[in-house]
């Protein structure tokens, strides 16, 4: 019994961290001259990333974490 209930409280955990992570939505890809550049839609917010950048941000870090400002439209 004690297993089945360790069992569900990770399984809630892990939803729960899910739902916490912030949602990163990929709304352009550029590469150029062997480099990835990637415009991201994070909380209402854009930002252009490169592939480390874009992975971190996938794994759950937020954009005030990894100090990134917001794009400008051109």
């Amino acid at each position: 019994m004690a297993s089945s209930v360790t069992s569900q409280n990770s399984k809630r955990a892990a939803v729960r961290k899910a739902l916490d992570r912030h949602k990163v939505y990929i709304t352009a890809q550029s590469f150029s001259a062997g480099a990835y550049k990637a415009r991201v839609l994070v909380d209402g917010e854009a930002y252009w990333v490169d592939e480390f950048r874009l992975s971190q941000l996938q794994q759950g870090l937020s954009p005030a974490e990894l100090e990134l400002t917001p794009a400008t439209d051109d």
